[in-house]
């Protein structure tokens, strides 16, 4: 028992050639599986099947049920699997000898796609760098955006989709986050020495890092260079690996097919492509005589059907013959030559294609090497010896000398000839020692007549020996390599006799020469001669096996070439020889009858008899093995009698679903290889172009329908043919068009379209983030052509914007469900810990209601944010429809918002956040500000607003007068508690109308204009009650100089700084006359202090004249002066005015904030208090000073000099005419009172401008 799969060690006797003769032809009807492992060679019968099949015991015909529908099930399966094996044949054929395709080298390189298992690792390797779990060193800026590239794009679902969808690939993730960090990049701040782009490449090194987790990047590289060369460019060896996955053919059956068919032989190829060729045109012909015609569109078109049958063969022979007649070797695709039409169409004249002599004249190469000779004993050990070598006509070579006792040379003489049976002579010569010797003595020499056939290795060969030579077993061990010439197929020497040619029955040596690819010669030759001396052009002639001819003595094994009025025979020595000729002029005469050699060629008895010898070449060894398997009826089967529009059908889509299922993203491109392939066997074969783009396009739309991601462009392109072709416009040169390509062209046009309304419905979804990149973009291209009704008349730009209107009103609906979906799944995510249990199955509470609505406003936004980043290029002709799109899904949203808002309670402010989520977003986007949905967000919320505005202006009101009522004038941050609450209140309340950015500029301006205005209002009030509560608080202080100034006159006073401070933001308005606001409230702060001022400035001249009417009472005359003058009273007055002034100053100047109120403070205070001063001594102008006066006022004069100057007032101030006056006075009292009383104790106005250290 043998296993078919061992098939290579198979050893085939004689008895078993016998069996296989008779039964392999039965075994290869019979096979239903090529799973047998214990079957014999010989085959199984389809009986042998049947009964171990059959049950052991009669059954109901329930099982006889199962048993039909078994074996019915077999012979489908054995079908399909002969059809495939049918197939393969043809496809091997187009890869082992193309001559019309080669495989493109400018296919875009197709990216590795990800998978579902790939997808989870991606994601584990970002979870773990956010985790911290990496070495990987990166900045705050960098770790939010690769959070935000996790959220929004590995997380999510439609990259899971497309992941499915096997459109995804590491580029498209890599593209996606650089589009993502880009704008975040830009918007960073600038940095010294760090450029933008700078940074960009560093974030985009350190997510390839993340991306790529721990795997070494040298072997990453690797790979992908490898994988990415095996895109580019298959060798024949991969290209038949790739199609036995397809066809699901196994390496044992490849084989078999592979050595039968003689792949490897491309003299056999180019027979079977001009066997296939021929048969096409005389297929051409019957159809032509038979009128067999597929139904066409048009009557007229059977004629040109014809004509376009035999231009495509005329075509594929010109390509064929533009390939260089040669042994093979490498697999290397010749460009084309297409200038040979008209000569190969006019073939058929013999007249122009009659060859001659000189046609055939082939060119040889030979190499001569001498090893040694032999039998060299009559001279001396130390006597010189050589050889010389020539072949006739050619120039003569000598070898090395040597000595005769060790004459071996291996020397290699190199010769060409134009002779096929040249006459090589090699002479051996020894040196004369004469004196007069003028020529070296020959000693032998011999005479060869190699031919291309000869043995290669080396051989002895007697010499004749020269005349005086002793030595008369002279021989010479020599090799003669002669190579065959590329144009020639076959040589050696047959008997033959024919009509015209070679009349006479004789031997001789023949050549198989082969002039082009559509041209071959036998020739016979005679030794010594270029040319040959007869010839027969094979053309038209058949060859076939014979049976021995009686009277013609030569030769053991017949056969004969004949052609209509004429018929050569010829014969051979041996069965090995005869099949070798036989299968060399079969290849070149294209006949489509295949010689079979005889059932018992193979044995044939040797001399004695005793032995058998398998005598047949190995070529005929092959064939009969794959007959023994089942595979003959494959080999032999005739390309013209199938349908190879169906086959192709079979194949291009078995193609595409290995290559949906490789390991490239590939979008439903064939590789080149494939391409390639699909190429080669539709120019061979016939396949129409629209056939097969249809096909195509079928196949596409099968797996798009499915969730495959498929190019559009691809699509685009394929339709685009068809379309040409059915309207007449020849995209290939056919000009002929079937009423199946049209009706299945309008069929796969409504799906086109149909699946292209689908896509644009479902952009978000079928292109997730604008990938793959362009898509959606080809997607509208090809939706605008397939609505055109021809390929001329563009369709109108009206019908194409209502089709992509009415998808993408879909589209909003499609997007708002799903994007709702989405978020009441995420809300039931929320930990269910959060929710009181006591609200279990209740009604939804108007704060989540309106919680949930502020999520979806999120998610909303979300969503036209991708749509304008990702999508918004690829509508850009129809950017006002995506507009429309936006509005509408919009408006959606609008009805649950609206819904969410209505169950609010009144008065309630909780939802401002989501007008604010929402405004923000639409005011900076160009074409929805002051859209249909902004406004009507605007019409939803300016009754709240106004609303709100109301309340808080009543409730500020209330506070401020409630505030004043309780006040205690404690200092409070820059003001009182009352004023801080009223300034944080206004500013609070502005700051949240002003982040509102209120779109609508009128109502905006309104809103502006009023808050502006309530702000002077509460101001002015709280001003005004300042004032009074100032003027009270005076009131109620002391008149003496034990008055000390209060905390809260210096509140007051801070409050008014606070108030102006605060004005100038709260009332200010930036146009036109609205300004009064702030210059009246300006004005009135300044009044209101400048009030505050006097007022105080009052009560210190009040206080400086209850001292001096102390004074008063020394005036001299009066009752009281005359016994006070007794008393020594001392200076507490002064001092006690002195700590007052001082105490005041200190207060002042530490507790009040405006430091220009100060210093108008203490300028009008030492101005009205000098006026004072020097009033009061004006009035004594005619009286003497009192001792004591004078003392009193010397020591507050000075001291006030010196406080206020150290204050900060100014010289100008200080040293007034009053002053002046007042020390003039008490200068002179001083003098007079030194004079009088004899001195004045220390105290003196000397040094009243000088700083004083007491």
């Amino acid at each position: 028992m043998l296993d078919p799969s061992s098939s290579e060690e198979e050893t085939d006797e004689v008895v078993e050639v016998e069996r296989k003769e008779v039964t392999a032809p039965k075994t290869a009807g019979a096979r239903v599986s090529p799973k047998r492992a214990t079957e014999s060679p010989s085959g199984l019968q389809p009986s042998v099947r049947g009964s171990s099949a059959r049950p052991s015991s009669p059954s109901p015909s329930v099982a006889s049920d199962k048993e039909k529908d078994d074996l019915e099930k077999m012979q489908k399966e054995e079908e399909e699997r002969k059809k495939r094996l049918q197939l393969y044949v043809f496809v091997m054929r187009c890869i082992a000898y193309p001559f019309n395709a080669k495989q493109p080298t400018d296919m875009a390189r197709r990216q590795q796609k990800i998978n579902k298992q790939q997808l989870q690792t991606v994601k584990e390797r970002f979870q773990a760098f956010l985790s911290g779990d990496t070495q990987i060193v990166a900045d705050e800026a960098f770790i939010n955006a690769v959070q935000s590239y996790y959220d929004i794009f590995l997380k999510s679902d439609r990259v899971s989709r497309m992941v499915q969808s096997g459109g995804c690939s590491a580029s498209d993730s890599r593209e996606v986050f650089k589009k993502h960090i880009e704008k975040r990049v830009r918007s960073l701040p600038e940095i010294d020495g760090l450029s933008k782009e700078t940074v960009l490449s560093s974030w985009m090194a350190k997510f390839d890092t993340i991306y790529r987790g721990e795997e070494d990047p040298r072997k990453h590289q690797q790979r992908m260079t490898a994988s990415a060369a095996s895109e580019l460019i298959l060798s024949k060896d991969q290209l038949y690996e790739m199609f036995q996955n397809i066809l699901g053919i196994k390496k044992f059956e490849h084989q078999l097919l592979y050595n039968a068919c003689q792949l490897d032989n491309p003299d056999e190829q180019a027979a079977q492509i001009r066997r296939e060729l021929d048969g096409r045109l005389q297929m051409a012909d019957h159809i032509a005589r038979g009128g067999k015609f597929p139904m066409f569109v048009s009557k007229e078109m059977e004629g040109m059907f014809i004509e376009e049958l035999r231009s495509s063969v005329n075509l594929l022979m010109a390509n064929l013959e533009s390939m260089p007649v040669a042994k093979g070797g490498d697999f290397k695709l010749q460009k084309l030559k297409r200038g040979h039409n008209a000569s190969i169409i006019d073939m058929g004249q013999e007249d122009e294609n009659t060859l001659s002599k000189s046609d055939v004249v082939l060119s040889f190469t030979l190499e001569v090497v001498i090893v040694e000779v032999q039998g060299l004993k009559s001279l001396a050990p130390n006597r010189i010896v050589y050889c010389t070598m020539e072949v006739e006509g050619g120039q003569k070579l000598q070898t090395d000398q040597a000595e005769a006792s060790k004459p071996t040379w291996g020397t290699q003489g190199d010769f060409t000839t134009t002779h096929p049976l040249p006459s090589v002579k090699v002479k051996l010569f020894t040196e004369s020692t004469g004196v007069l010797a003028l020529e070296d003595k020959e000693l032998g020499r011999v005479v060869l007549h190699p031919t291309p056939n000869s043995p290669k290795q080396s051989e002895l060969h007697k010499m004749t020996v020269a005349k005086g030579c002793p030595d008369s077993d002279l021989k010479i061990k020599l090799a003669i390599r002669m190579d065959k010439p590329q144009n020639m197929k076959h040589c050696g020497y047959l008997w033959t006799i024919g009509k015209n040619v070679w009349k006479r029955w004789k031997k001789r040596f023949f050549v198989l020469v082969q002039v082009s690819q559509y041209t071959f010669a036998m020739c016979s030759y005679r030794e010594k001669k270029a040319e040959p001396v007869e010839l027969l052009q094979l053309d038209g002639y058949t060859v076939d096996y014979t049976d021995p001819q009686p009277g013609l003595d030569g030769g053991r094994t017949f056969f004969n070439a004949v052609k209509e009025g004429d018929t050569v025979v010829f014969a051979s020595d041996d069965e090995q020889d005869r099949i070798l000729w036989v299968q060399a002029m079969y290849r070149a005469t294209g006949q489509s009858h295949k010689p079979v050699p005889p059932t018992q060629v193979q044995k044939l008895n040797s001399r004695g008899g005793t032995s058998n010898q398998l005598d047949a070449p190995i070529s005929q060894f092959y064939a009969d093995r794959a007959q023994k398997h089942g595979m003959d009826e494959f080999i032999s089967a005739n390309p013209c009698s199938f349908d190879h529009a169906s086959l192709f059908e079979m194949v291009q889509r078995l193609t595409l679903d290995h290559r949906l299922n490789d390991s490239y993203s590939c979008l439903g491109w064939f590789s080149p290889g494939q391409v390639f392939v699909m190429d080669e066997y539709c120019a061979r074969n016939g396949v129409r172009g629209c056939h097969r783009h249809l096909c195509y396009l079928g196949d596409l739309l099968a797996r798009a329908e499915n969730g495959a991601m498929i190019d559009p462009t691809l699509l685009h392109y394929s339709f685009a043919f068809c379309a040409s072709h059915v309207h007449g416009n020849r995209p290939d040169g056919i000009g002929t068009v079937t009423v199946e390509e049209k009706e299945r062209f309008e069929d796969i046009k409504e799906r086109l379209r149909v699946l292209l309304e689908s896509q644009i419905t479902h952009f978000r979804y079928c292109f997730p983030f604008g990938r793959p990149e362009g898509a959606l973009k080809a997607t509208l291209s090809l939706l605008e052509r397939v609505l055109m009704k021809d390929i001329v008349t563009p369709v109108p730009q009206d019908d194409v914007k209502w089709v992509i209107r009415k998808r993408l009103e879909q589209a909003a609906l499609v997007n708002y469900q799903r994007l709702s979906e989405y978020a009441k799944v995420e809300g039931e995510k929320t930990p269910k810990n959060n929710k009181d249990p006591e609200n279990v199955g209740r009604l939804v509470t108007p704060a989540k209601k309106l919680e949930d609505n502020i999520r979806l406003a999120e998610l909303v936004i979300e969503v036209l944010q991708q749509n304008e980043e990702h999508h918004a290029e690829a509508f850009a002709w129809w950017s006002d429809l995506m507009v429309e799109h936006a509005e509408t899904f919009l408006s959606l949203y609008a009805v649950d918002m609206d819904g969410a808002l209505e169950v609010q309670p009144p008065d309630s402010w909780d939802s401002f956040p989501l007008f604010q989520l929402l405004n923000d977003f639409l005011r900076v986007d160009y074409n929805l500000c002051n859209g249909k949905f902004h406004k009507h967000l605007q019409d939803l919320y300016a009754p709240l607003v106004v609303r709100y505005v109301d309340l808080m202006e009543s409730s500020i009101a209330q506070s401020i007068h409630r505030g004043f009522e309780r006040e205690s004038w404690e200092p409070v941050n820059n003001g009182s508690g009352t004023s801080e609450d009223l300034f944080w209140k206004l500013d609070a309340l502005q700051t949240f109308i002003r982040d509102l950015h209120w779109p609508e500029e009128e109502f905006g301006k309104h809103l502006e204009s009023r808050l502006k205005l309530m702000s002077s209002d509460m101001i002015e009030s709280c001003v005004k009650r300042t004032r009074i509560a100032f003027e009270a608080k005076l009131q109620k202080s002391s008149r003496t100089t034990d008055f000390r100034i209060p905390q809260s006159i210096c509140t007051m006073f801070n409050v008014m700084v606070d108030a102006k401070a605060q004005s100038a933001k709260l009332c200010a308005m930036e146009l036109g006359q609205e300004r009064q606001y702030h210059s009246q409230i300006d004005n009135l702060i300044e009044e209101t202090v400048k009030e505050m001022i006097t007022l105080l400035v009052a009560k210190f001249v009040v206080i400086l004249e209850s001292v001096l009417a102390k004074l008063s009472r020394y005036d001299e005359g009066t009752l009281f002066s005359s016994f006070l003058s007794f008393t020594k009273p001392g200076m507490d007055i002064a001092d006690g005015y002195v700590t007052f002034v001082r105490h005041s100053q200190d207060m002042l100047r530490d507790k009040v904030n405006e430091e220009v109120y100060i210093e108008r403070l203490f300028d009008q205070w030492y101005t009205s208090t000098m006026n004072l001063l020097g009033t009061w001594l004006t009035d004594r102008m005619d009286l003497q000073l009192h001792l004591y006066q004078l003392k009193i006022l010397i020591r507050i004069v000075k001291k006030k000099y010196r406080d206020f100057r150290l204050q900060g007032v100014l010289d100008s101030t200080l040293n007034s005419k009053m002053y002046d006056t007042v020390r003039n006075r008490l200068t002179l009292e001083e003098a007079t009172a030194s004079v009088r009383e004899g001195g004045m104790q220390g105290i003196s106005m000397k040094d009243s401008d000088e700083d004083d250290d007491d």
